[in-house]
């Protein structure tokens, strides 16, 4: 199985390799001297772009993990067994996912100030408005995933003396873990290519750096050929991260080995 992935993965990249000469040829008159790596103005602009690349990676990573932690908690709080926390975290998850992220974006930048005297940067809107959103998917997540686990396993951690928190964090939440982790790795390339929507706040982001060279170069074509081809690098080395970890996590016998 290990081979036959290994040879299906050499051929994806024997055949971008073979694209690569073809789509040279095509475009041998579309303008391709504003990004190529030969003249001094088309590395400036290619640094341009991957210097964007830095702050997709930094405002995704970070709305990820808070993300995550908060939609636990609202997965937990589901799953609670009392009614008024139960009630509260449906009332999260549901008002939450029924506002657009643009319109949350905005929201966050333009509105936090005048409602609560808070203002935030580019950088601290776009972390917040992508957690908030991103957690009430991941609760949706959790909650699944613990919901999966057979009563015997919760019966048998409490035979041993576990409860609460502890019952969780060594038996429960591990095995979930295994279940959800498609489902997160889906979600976590949901969030690289949501993160493109902060460059209506100004975030420098690569979808915004490649807007401002645009104006400047009159080359969109190219420019935003090369911004598709970044954040495909970006979902291709996420993708094969969550799968060298599901494999890594699978239980021995696990066909994901």
């Amino acid at each position: 199985m290990r081979g036959a992935r290994r040879r299906c993965g050499r051929g994806r990249a024997l055949l971008l390799l073979a694209l690569l000469p073809l789509l040279a040829s095509c475009g041998a008159g579309w303008g391709w001297y504003v990004v190529t790596p030969t003249t001094p103005s088309g590395r400036a602009n290619l640094l341009f772009l991957l210097d964007g690349m830095v702050w997709t990676v930094a405002l995704s990573a970070t709305a990820i993990l808070l993300g995550v932690a908060v939609g636990l908690l609202v997965a937990l709080l589901a799953l609670s067994g009392r009614p008024f926390l139960e009630r509260l975290a449906r009332v999260w998850v549901e008002g939450i996912r029924a506002i657009p992220l643009l319109v949350l974006i905005l929201w966050v930048y333009y509105g936090l100030p005048v409602v609560a005297g808070v203002s935030l940067g580019p950088f601290a809107a776009g972390v917040l408005a992508l957690a908030l959103s991103d957690s009430a998917f991941e609760a949706e997540i959790f909650r699944a995933g613990i919901q999966s686990i057979e009563r015997g396993q919760h019966e048998a951690a409490e035979a041993l003396g576990l409860s609460g928190w502890r019952k969780y964090r060594f038996v429960i939440l591990p095995q979930a873990l295994r279940r959800i982790l498609p489902a997160l790795g889906n979600q976590f390339v949901y969030m690289i290519k949501m993160s493109a929507l902060v460059s209506v706040i100004g975030m420098q982001e690569l979808t915004r750096r490649a807007n401002e060279l645009v104006v400047v170069e009159y080359r969109p074509l190219e420019i935003y050929t090369v911004l598709v081809l970044e954040y495909l690098v970006l979902i291709l080395l996420v993708s094969s991260a969550v799968r060298r970890l599901e494999r890594r996590l699978a239980l021995p016998g696990d066909s994901r080995r």
